[in-house]
């Protein structure tokens, strides 16, 4: 009995120390200006620089409800990666070939992303718009040939992604650019955190407060430090940029007005509302 309950307080402990070394980062814009900030409570700590870039507090304190947050992450790439969970079907796709022997990996433009209190933006023509919760990796220091069991030491830190997609469009097009990186296409948010254990954390996904979508990260076929070992092999990393884990089960159609949110455990909320776009 007192060998049990040496072992729980240990326990407790190494989980308490976990929570204390978690930081929370966001991006925001305040008088058409954008920082970023380390936030604690409900106050923002300005920063000179993103937190991967070193930055430091410059003493300057802001309100989180006197801003509008921004995306956390301001990557020069966005990579992405297909069918990285054993129940998100890639039959539905008509995808035949094996896909647990290479990551699905492919790319969208960065100008695809937007922030936690944007809308997305369903284009003319998109009748069939789905969403994907995902966990998103931030590269936290530049990242070439990495090997393995080094590649915890570059992902910065984690935070949330909806990998808006339309369905119609991935099906059809020859590439899948348009379908799953239109302009406003993917949130991304609400803030970047460090510190947790990315390889075992609870995603869940609601559409109109309805649960939808739910998995846990040590799901994922091809975990983030794999990821990273692999896209480093072909590209070169650099601090901001990204990596989306892929999502699980099943997906479906948003409607303008339809509002998703994903819940990623340490992390927060990304609520997003569907609009039509013009």
């Amino acid at each position: 009995m007192k060998i049990t309950v040496i072992a729980a307080a240990i326990i407790a402990a190494c989980s308490m120390a976990a929570s204390a070394y978690a930081e929370n980062y966001v991006r925001y814009q305040q008088n058409g200006v954008t920082s970023w900030g380390q936030i604690i409570g409900s106050t923002i700590h300005q920063l000179s620089a993103a937190p991967y870039l070193d930055g430091v507090p410059t003493g300057k304190l802001i309100e989180r409800a006197d801003v509008k947050l921004k995306a956390p992450v301001d990557p020069k790439l966005a990579f992405m990666t297909a069918f990285n969970y054993s129940d998100h079907k890639k039959e539905t796709f008509g995808i035949t070939k094996d896909t647990t022997k290479k990551p699905g990996l492919f790319t969208v433009p960065v100008g695809s992303i937007i922030g936690p209190e944007d809308d997305i933006v369903r284009p003319v023509g998109s009748v069939n718009f789905h969403y994907e919760a995902e966990m998103v990796a931030v590269i936290g220091k530049r990242a070439e040939n990495v090997p393995l069991e080094e590649a915890g030491d570059y992902i910065f830190g984690v935070t949330i992604g909806n990998d808006g997609s339309e369905r119609d469009w991935q099906a059809n097009d020859i590439q899948w650019l348009r379908a799953k990186g239109s302009n406003n296409f993917n949130p991304v948010g609400p803030q970047l955190v460090t510190g947790l254990d990315y390889n075992n954390l609870d995603i869940e996904g609601r559409l109109n407060g309805k649960k939808s979508q739910a998995a846990n990260s040590s799901g994922m076929i091809f975990n983030m430090n794999y990821m990273v070992h692999y896209i480093s092999q072909y590209f070169t990393l650099e601090p901001g940029d990204v990596i989306w884990s892929g999502t699980m089960g099943s997906t479906g159609k948003m409607e303008p007005g339809d509002v998703y949110e994903i819940e990623l455990e340490g992390v927060g909320i990304l609520r997003n509302k569907l609009v039509q776009g013009k």
